[in-house]
């Protein structure tokens, strides 16, 4: 077969779908839906990829997070999960004490809610109904997540003297002061009033939820809340040290709640590495299930293609006849009705493609903070899906035509 011939059969199959300009849109529809589908998921998963990773990648190479719960993406909390016990100040002390791979050590004591309780923040008229009320030590601000837009953060010596001071973040700032300078003014959280000596810009791993944050003094904290128990530690590797840190804060957390050495940690360790695998998990089973979906449509639009080939063969018997009695071959015959189907699925690809790009444009435009790009696998995979799919559906249509009796055929009205 020489390029002739196949410019040929090319020419052919573009004139006969430009005859039929909407019946080769509609009988294309289902690659467009299948292939804009495939270029929107792969260009908003792998925008929100790297945003995730960038954001859990703030916690800092060298952190671990420690909580008596996993911390990150899981199932639910099994039952000995539930009663495992709080982690305590004494635990942050014996790691800081302790691990010799251990740079920087920060409790945090988490005010939780439970049973519809939540903790209100006033001040003069306005009111926010659920804040985020923390302890912590001056040693928090080293982790990445304080970032002061006014005044300062807390200090070693406000916590050693429990002074009713705290920082606010930007959404109570905003709720609470309509964007005033809050410095040196008053809040009452919880029926306990404190000053506020600074405000926080919203922390990169916020993911777009409100920074309803206030950081009071770890001992405060415990002194106005002596029921809270409930303990997060934050900490920090030396470097090139992690997996030894990890090690050793294991065997010393152990140790601390008297774990047999039979049993599992009671008690969770992660990086942001571990976090990062974990949404990874999450989002390939996502664009799994969304390239199913996806080639449902793939599916419908194949079989459009083959039904309308199959008509198209009926109506075309006689040019068939006349073709192959002139001397077209069979292989000239397969050729322009495959080359048919493949420019009608391309052509179907080609505006999943473009409508895909516009999805992905309209979610750039909508989260701004997540870069959403076409990937140019995405776009590949799309063009080769479309061709492959008129491939595969127009073989049958193109062979049947291609075995037509030519005298047969110029009998046929």
């Amino acid at each position: 077969m020489n390029w002739l011939a196949f410019s040929s059969a090319a020419m052919l199959a573009i004139e006969t779908i430009r005859a039929h300009k909407m019946r080769a849109f509609l009988t294309v529809l289902g690659v467009v839906i299948g292939t804009g589908t495939i270029m929107a998921v792969g260009a908003i998963l792998t925008g929100f990829d790297s945003y995730v990773t960038s954001v859990l990648r703030t916690l800092g190479p060298n952190s671990i997070v420690i909580f008596k719960f996993p911390v990150g993406i899981h199932a639910g909390l099994s039952g000995a999960e539930r009663t495992r016990k709080d982690l305590t100040y004494q635990n942050a002390a014996d790691i800081r004490s302790r691990c010799d791979a251990c740079e920087l050590v920060s409790p945090l004591l988490l005010r939780t809610l439970r049973n519809g309780e939540f903790v209100p923040a006033r001040f003069k008229g306005g009111e926010l109904d659920a804040v985020n009320l923390m302890g912590v030590q001056e040693i928090y601000a080293n982790g990445g997540q304080v970032d002061i837009h006014r005044g300062r953060f807390l200090t070693e010596e406000e916590d050693r003297r429990r002074a009713r001071v705290a920082v606010i973040g930007a959404d109570v700032e905003k709720g609470l002061y309509a964007n005033n300078d809050p410095v040196g003014k008053p809040i009452t959280v919880d029926g306990q009033e404190f000053t506020v000596i600074g405000t926080m810009n919203p922390p990169a791993t916020s993911f777009g939820q409100q920074d309803l944050r206030i950081l009071i003094p770890y001992f405060t904290m415990h002194k106005v809340y002596p029921a809270v128990k409930e303990n997060a530690l934050v900490v920090t590797a030396r470097d090139g040290e992690l997996p030894r840190a990890m090690d050793e804060v294991r065997v010393i957390l152990r140790i601390d709640r008297r774990v047999p050495y039979n049993k599992p940690d009671d008690f969770s360790l992660s990086t942001a590495e571990q976090m990062v695998s974990q949404f990874r998990q999450i989002s390939s089973m996502v664009a799994l299930v969304m390239l199913v979906l996806s080639s449902v449509g793939l599916l419908v639009g194949g079989i459009g293609v083959m039904n309308i080939m199959l008509v198209s063969v009926t109506e075309r018997t006689r040019e068939i006849g006349i073709r192959k009695a002139i001397g077209a071959r069979r292989s000239d015959i397969i050729l322009q009705f495959l080359l048919e189907a493949v420019a009608l699925t391309s052509l179907g690809g080609l505006i999943g493609i473009a409508f895909g790009w516009i999805v992905a444009l309209a979610s750039r435009l909508l989260f701004s903070s997540i870069k959403v790009g076409v990937p140019a696998w995405a776009a590949a995979l799309g063009i080769i899906v479309s061709v492959g799919t008129g491939l595969f559906f127009g073989i049958w249509p193109a062979s049947k035509a291609a075995r037509l009796d030519p005298v047969d055929a110029l009998r046929y009205e």
